[in-house]
């Protein structure tokens, strides 16, 4: 899969720690069904910002303004190939 070549290895994890809170989202019926995808992005955002600002070096501007957009396009990436994950497994599943 290349799309995994553009995610941080040790980011990896979060794909199928997304999916797992999503199910959870699913299983409740507190938020539509059409909303979590959305859910699952603010989830995969927030959790790489988390791991970023706890390893980065953030020494000047420019380091901080390169975690910021590392830690947005990486929970962009993660929660996308989750929501993507969970799309094949119902496709399988037909």
């Amino acid at each position: 899969m290349d799309f995994l070549e553009y995610i941080k290895p040790e980011l990896l994890i979060l794909i199928p720690v997304l999916y797992v809170i999503g199910l959870g989202i699913k299983k409740t019926t507190l938020i539509a069904d059409k909303l979590i995808p959305l859910v699952i992005g603010a989830f995969g955002i927030l959790l790489s910002i988390i791991y970023v600002l706890a390893t980065a070096h953030l020494h000047s501007f420019q380091t901080i303004t390169m975690a910021i957009f590392t830690a947005l396009t990486q929970g962009i990436l993660v929660s996308g190939a989750s929501v993507y994950a969970n799309q094949i497994f119902k496709q399988l599943q037909s």
